[in-house]
């Protein structure tokens, strides 16, 4: 595993700094976490968990919110309505810079803005809390002893954990802003509810409310003797190896080896009512094909002409590497880069038909290694020999029918 630090800006283009932890292989999917409330993102609990799930091949993102921690800003500027931006800021990083995340996750309020921003998050599937209040208001209380003071001079100093925080009116007001149970009655991802049940801060009633207003799929797992803080280590990971395990059910490609079953040389494509997100199993591989957004579909995956010049390019790189072995050749690594498009007729020289279009595929290879020009040279000559290349030359009937 390695950790690396980041930044990036919010929407006031205020820059919030954050840790992305990633496996040691390529990532299953990437997560985001947000922090409890005061909290940051180095808290012992968060770190634990974050782990946790690198372990299980997740790329998780912790970040801390404006004004907390290492990020600029100042804390009695922020508001409940601000850490939903900051998560939305976080993860147009992510998807900028590696990819969209697939799991949500968030401590106590951290927990109840993550189900806020949720919606706004097409590409995850699932989301997750950890002594989440059901409503943003919930931390009011905290307020009581300063509300008067917070009412009449509109900003106050109060003891949050121990600690002295100025806060605005503002932050109050903001508070009331939220319909939470109408959000997660309409999340359209899967939930997993955590909680504590001797939580003393944010009663497990809570937990209670959130499950009874989400839709299935849903889950609910109990914390059974950890405090509200995950002091804890060991429930802290055991947090983060639950987390890990139920979300890994969700993802486009376990879910579509785990619906779907294929004979070996086989391979089973089934699209749902709506859109073109389609589920692929390959043998005992699962995949996930989609179109882009701009032609109505979400992107989830490859598209259909992707994943054929896919075959083609690995079945390029395996032939490569066939004939180096055979021939004793120094090929490190032999690279194919395949782009499909289509040319007009007109435009191909050496193209028997005379009009319309032309399927094109733009076949690269980038060789690595001590080989001399003439190997060079016959090492493209060989590329044509691909199983695949040649198929694709040759006459190709494909025989349907309907089967009940």
């Amino acid at each position: 595993m390695q950790s690396q630090k980041v930044s990036f800006p919010n929407n006031t283009g205020q820059l919030l700094s954050g840790i992305l932890d990633l496996p040691d292989t390529s990532p299953v999917a990437y997560a985001l976490f947000a922090h409890c409330f005061t909290c940051s993102k180095n808290l012992k609990a968060a770190t634990n968990i974050a782990r946790s799930m690198t372990d299980a091949g997740f790329a998780v993102l912790r970040f801390d919110f404006t004004g907390l921690g290492q990020s600029e800003g100042e804390f009695e500027d922020t508001s409940f309505s601000s850490n939903v931006g900051d998560l939305l800021a976080a993860v147009a990083w992510l998807t900028e810079q590696h990819e969209a995340p697939k799991v949500l996750f968030g401590h106590s309020l951290g927990g109840t803005a993550v189900l806020q921003a949720a919606p706004s998050v097409a590409a995850a599937v699932a989301v997750a809390t950890i002594g989440s209040p059901a409503d943003p208001g919930h931390v009011a209380h905290m307020f009581a002893d300063s509300e008067a003071e917070l009412r009449s001079k509109g900003i106050a100093e109060v003891s949050l954990g121990g600690r002295p925080f100025r806060v605005k009116e503002e932050f109050l007001d903001d508070l009331g802003k939220y319909d939470l149970p109408n959000s997660v009655a309409n999340l359209r991802k899967a939930l997993l509810v955590m909680h504590a049940p001797l939580d003393d801060v944010v009663e497990v009633d809570n937990a209670s409310a959130l499950f009874v207003a989400a839709k299935h799929p849903k889950s609910f797992v109990s914390l059974d003797k950890a405090d509200h803080l995950l002091s804890r280590e060991e429930d802290s990971r055991y947090a983060g190896r639950v987390l890990a395990a139920w979300a890994t059910r969700f993802l486009p490609s376990v879910a579509a080896a785990e619906n779907l079953v294929a004979a070996d040389g086989e391979v089973v494509a089934r699209t749902g009512a709506d859109g073109f997100r389609t589920e692929v199993a390959a043998g005992r591989h699962g995949l996930i094909a989609d179109e882009p957004a701009s032609v109505g579909g979400s992107d989830e995956g490859p598209t259909p002409y992707d994943l054929l010049a896919a075959a083609l390019a690995t079945c390029t790189t395996m032939t490569l590497r066939m004939y180096a072995n055979h021939k004793k050749l120094a090929l490190r690594s032999a690279t194919v880069r395949v782009k499909h498009g289509r040319v007009h007729a007109d435009d191909c020289v050496d193209c028997e038909q005379s009009d319309g279009q032309i399927h094109e595929f733009r076949r690269e290879l980038i060789l690595e290694g001590e080989l001399s020009p003439e190997q060079r040279t016959r090492m493209l000559e060989i590329a044509d020999r691909c199983p695949v290349h040649k198929t694709l030359h040759n006459e190709i009937k494909v025989r349907s029918s309907l089967v009940d």
